[in-house]
C-alpha cells in the first residue's frame, strides 16, 4: 500500500477570466463572422470561469519561438516546483509537523509542456537540502494522464520498498504553448480549456516513519492499472514546431471514453469487487465538460459524484497532469471517514487510461 500524506500547490500569478481569454483570442485571430460563430462558442460552453497563467495577457499578443518559450518554462517550473514542494512538506492542513527534505527517497517529476536537461527535479535538489542519493524519475509525454501515472509509479516503488517516501511533482505550463498562428479548431479548443498549475504529492510506504505525521484520515493506494489503445497516437498530444508545441486534440475523445475507457474502468472495478454506485465520489481528471459527461454516462452517475472535478475545472481549467491532483486535494481536505472508497482516473496521449484504487485510512 501507499499512503498519500500531503498535497501542496503553487498557483501562477495571472488570474484571467474565461471572458477575457475569449476576447483576447477574438482580437488575435482574423476570424470571419462564420468562423466566429463556429469556433468561439467553445469558450462559452467549456464550464470554465477562470484560469491561472505564468505570463500576462500582453505576452500572448506577440510571437515567441520555441527557445524563448522553453526558457520561461524552465524558470517558472523551477520556481513553482519549489513553492509546491515547500507547501506539501510543510502543510499544516495535512501534517502534524513538517517533513524534512532528508526524508525523501525519490522524486518523480511529471510534465509535458516544456523540456529541460538536467530535468527540473535536479535543479530543485540544488535549492533544498535533499540527500544526494535521492532517486530521480522524470516523466515526459504522459499529458493529462501524468497525474495518476506518477502516483501509480510511486505506489509501485513503495510497495517494493515499504519504508521509503516519494515526492511526486507535477508542473504544466500550458499557457506557454499558445500558438497565435494556428487557426485549427484543436487550437481553439485547447485555448478554451488549458491553464497552468503545479502540485507536489507526498507518498509514503506502509512501513514509513512518516505515517505518524498524518493529521487525520488519508487516502491509501491499494491498486493501480494502465491501459494503452493500439494505433491511437493521433488522438491527443503535441506537434513540436519551430514556434513551440502545437496541440493535437481529436474530437473522438468523448467517444473513446464511452468505449475504450468503459472497458478499462469496468474491468478494474470488477477485479476489486466494487460497483460504481458504491463509491461516494470519483477523483477524475476533468479533461473538459464533454469528458466529464462521458464519465457520468459510462458509470451511470450524476454530477454529484464528480463535484470537485467540475469545481476545479471551473476555477483553474484543464491543467493537464496537475488537474487530478488538485481534485484529490479538494477531497482530502474534507477528511473522508475511514473506509471511504474511491477511484482516481485520467486519460492521456497514447491513447491511454490510468486508474488508481483509493481507500481512506
Amino acid at each position: 500500500m501507499a499512503y498519500i500524506l500531503s498535497i501542496g500547490k503553487s498557483e501562477p500569478p495571472y488570474d484571467i477570466s474565461q471572458t477575457q481569454v475569449k476576447s483576447l483570442v477574438e482580437s488575435l485571430f482574423p476570424l470571419s463572422e462564420r468562423d466566429k460563430q463556429r469556433l468561439l462558442p467553445v469558450f462559452d460552453h467549456a464550464m470554465i470561469e477562470k484560469r491561472q497563467f505564468v505570463v500576462n495577457q500582453e505576452w500572448f499578443k506577440h510571437p515567441h519561438g520555441l527557445g524563448e518559450r522553453n526558457g520561461i518554462y524552465i524558470k517558472e517550473a523551477y520556481r513553482h516546483s519549489l513553492h509546491a514542494i515547500d507547501d506539501c512538506l510543510g502543510s499544516e492542513l495535512f501534517l502534524t509537523e513538517p517533513v524534512s527534505f532528508n526524508d525523501i527517497d525519490m522524486i518523480i517529476f511529471v510534465s509535458t509542456t516544456g523540456l529541460a536537461t538536467p530535468s527540473i527535479e535536479a535543479r530543485v535538489m540544488n535549492a533544498r537540502s535533499f540527500r544526494e542519493d535521492v532517486k530521480r524519475v522524470p516523466l515526459f509525454g504522459l499529458g493529462c494522464a501524468g497525474g495518476v501515472s506518477g502516483l501509480a509509479r510511486a505506489y509501485d516503488w513503495v510497495k517494493a520498498y515499504p519504508s521509503k517516501n516519494v515526492l511526486v511533482v507535477n508542473v504544466e505550463l500550458c499557457s506557454l504553448t499558445f500558438q497565435k498562428t494556428d487557426s485549427k479548431k484543436s487550437n481553439f479548443v485547447g485555448t478554451a480549456l488549458f491553464g497552468d498549475g503545479i502540485s507536489a504529492v507526498l507518498v509514503a510506504g506502509s512501513k514509513s516513519d512518516l505515517l505518524g505525521k498524518k493529521k487525520q484520515t488519508v487516502p491509501v493506494i491499494d491498486g493501480a492499472n494502465s491501459k494503452t489503445k493500439k494505433d491511437s497516437i493521433d488522438i491527443m498530444g503535441w506537434e513540436i514546431k519551430d514556434t513551440g508545441f502545437e496541440v493535437v486534440f481529436n474530437r473522438s475523445i468523448p467517444h473513446l471514453v464511452k468505449d475504450f475507457w468503459k472497458d478499462h474502468v469496468q474491468s478494474f472495478l470488477r477485479d476489486r469487487g466494487l460497483n460504481a454506485d458504491e463509491l461516494p465520489f470519483f477523483v477524475a481528471h476533468p479533461g473538459g465538460k464533454k469528458v466529464l459527461e462521458a464519465y457520468q454516462e459510462v458509470l451511470q452517475l450524476d454530477e454529484d459524484a464528480f463535484s470537485e472535478s467540475y469545481h476545479v475545472l471551473a476555477k483553474h481549467g484543464n491543467m493537464s497532469s496537475v488537474t487530478v491532483c488538485y481534485v484529490l486535494y479538494e477531497y482530502m481536505k474534507s477528511f473522508p471517514e475511514v473506509g471511504t472508497r474511491s477511484l482516481m482516473a485520467a486519460l492521456g496521449p497514447g491513447f491511454s487510461s490510468e486508474l488508481i484504487s483509493l481507500e481512506w485510512y
